[in-house]
């Protein structure tokens, strides 16, 4: 059986560096904001071509922080309106929600599953104060036209960059643009991320020192200085033993990143099946493939078909965030393609460890489906 993802296989060759990193965090008795958390915080920074980075607890907590930090600051009031993908992952919408925000829901593009820009001016009021850009599955979103759309209407830009580690655009500098040099990305470091820890973890990113300061004190009580509180914060720091771990697979991103790429342009060069929809790319470096998502009419049908033939596959995601039953105040929203996208969609193995005859074998299954 080829697994979607067999996260002890993707770890196992890290697994003596896991075990010096614990022996080592376990003799320094230090394990709350450390030297690890330091490293990874410098590093990831630099990865992520960013002046700042801060550890947190999770990718959820990342978004909520940075939302947090632009209400401590007075960017936002209470009430606001936030613009988000219709067809995101629900914790982006949380996000909004636990900070007393409004969603305002976007129709995706069909062909890339990220947010239709063209849809975006329309739905902005004089209560819409930012927008919130998901890199779905992968795929960084058209921010070239965003950041535009951000500008004309004085919005600021929250990325929500759980599933987009390492994925590269070729966009305008726009950064002496006021807004956007607000900006801030959120993280998720879930294990089966493309750079994932070994339990929850996540990180903000952002060029602006006075956010990227509000959100370090946000993590940690509200505080700078122990027992000194300037704000009301929440516990949510990036453990030292996970950022141990990530200090220990971080160097290896980039290449597992490529691979994904050659996986990916497999797929979409070999499959030769008009029962499925292949996702869109133009082969930049602006997709890490966190996740390979086709549409098929009979989902059921394939996935059981595939299951017959030893492959596993999976869904991401099954219910639309306004069509589920915690958000029932939203259930009366229709979206079309939103909801033919979570009727319909499947998602591929797709990771590092696959080997071409295994990619080969997946290819030949659906081609004969």
């Amino acid at each position: 059986m080829i697994k979607f993802l067999d996260l002890k296989k993707i770890n196992e060759p890290h697994e003596v560096a896991f075990t010096e990193k614990f022996k080592q965090l376990l003799n320094s008795g230090w394990y709350i904001l450390g030297s690890e958390v330091e490293i990874f915080e410098k590093n990831y920074a630099k990865f992520c071509n960013s002046n700042h980075c801060i550890g947190v607890g999770n990718g959820l907590d990342a978004l909520i922080l940075i939302f947090k930090a632009h209400l401590a600051l007075g960017n936002l009031q209470k009430n606001d309106e936030v613009i988000v993908p219709a067809n995101t992952y629900i914790a982006s919408v949380l996000a909004i929600l636990e900070v007393g925000l409004v969603p305002v829901f976007i129709e995706p593009n069909i062909d890339t599953f990220n947010i239709d820009v063209f849809k975006i001016q329309d739905k902005v009021t004089p209560k819409t104060k930012a927008i919130l850009v998901v890199n779905l599955y992968g795929q960084l979103a058209q921010q070239d036209e965003i950041n535009s759309i951000a500008i004309k209407n004085n919005l600021f830009i929250v990325e929500d960059a759980a599933q987009s580690h390492g994925a590269v655009g070729n966009f305008m500098n726009t950064e002496n643009h006021e807004i956007l040099r607000w900006s801030a990305a959120a993280y998720s470091f879930y294990p089966s991320k493309n750079l994932g820890a070994l339990g929850d973890a996540g990180a903000v990113t952002t060029n602006n020192f006075i956010l990227a300061k509000t959100i370090s004190m946000l993590r940690n009580y509200g505080s700078e200085q122990k027992y000194y509180n300037e704000i009301i914060g929440v516990n949510s720091r990036l453990d030292e033993i996970q950022a141990s771990f990530l200090n220990v697979k971080l160097p290896f991103l980039a290449a597992e990143n490529n691979r994904r790429r050659e996986i990916a342009s497999r797929y979409l060069a070999e499959i030769k099946n008009k029962k499925l929809k292949l996702p869109y790319w133009d082969n930049s470096e602006n997709h890490v493939f966190h996740l390979f998502v086709i549409l098929v009419d009979d989902r059921n049908v394939f996935m059981n078909f595939m299951t017959e033939n030893q492959i596993e596959t999976n869904i991401h995601y099954p219910v639309a965030p306004h069509k589920q039953n915690a958000l029932k105040n939203f259930n009366n929203l229709h979206f079309p393609i939103t909801e033919k996208i979570h009727a319909h969609c499947v998602s591929l193995p797709l990771n590092p460890i696959l080997t071409n005859d295994q990619v080969s074998k997946i290819i030949n299954a659906i081609n004969s489906y």
